[in-house]
C-alpha cells in the first residue's frame, strides 16, 4: 500500500448502504481543497455507489485498496 497523508479517515465498517457514502460526504465537506481522506467500508454497495458519486461530484479517487474483509477507499477533495 502507497502512504498517504490521510486527513480524515472513515470507518464505516458494519455500515450499509447509503451510510458510507453519507459518512464520505458529510468528511468531504468538512475537508481542506487537496486533503486526502480514507474510507473504509466492507458493504458491497459501496463498490459502485462511492465511485459513481465522487465521478459525478468531480473529486478524485485516487485508489480502491482491497483490505482483509473490507475496502479502503482513498479520495483527494478538489474544490
Amino acid at each position: 500500500m502507497t502512504d498517504y497523508n490521510i486527513a480524515i479517515e472513515i470507518d464505516a465498517r458494519g455500515s450499509f448502504c447509503p451510510g458510507p457514502m453519507m459518512e464520505l460526504i458529510k468528511a468531504i465537506r468538512q475537508a481542506e481543497v487537496g486533503e486526502l481522506m480514507s474510507l473504509l467500508s466492507e458493504d458491497e454497495g459501496t463498490r459502485n455507489d462511492v465511485p459513481a458519486w465522487i465521478n459525478k461530484a468531480k473529486h478524485e479517487l485516487v485508489e480502491i485498496i482491497n483490505e482483509d474483509g473490507y475496502d479502503r477507499y482513498i479520495v483527494k477533495k478538489l474544490h
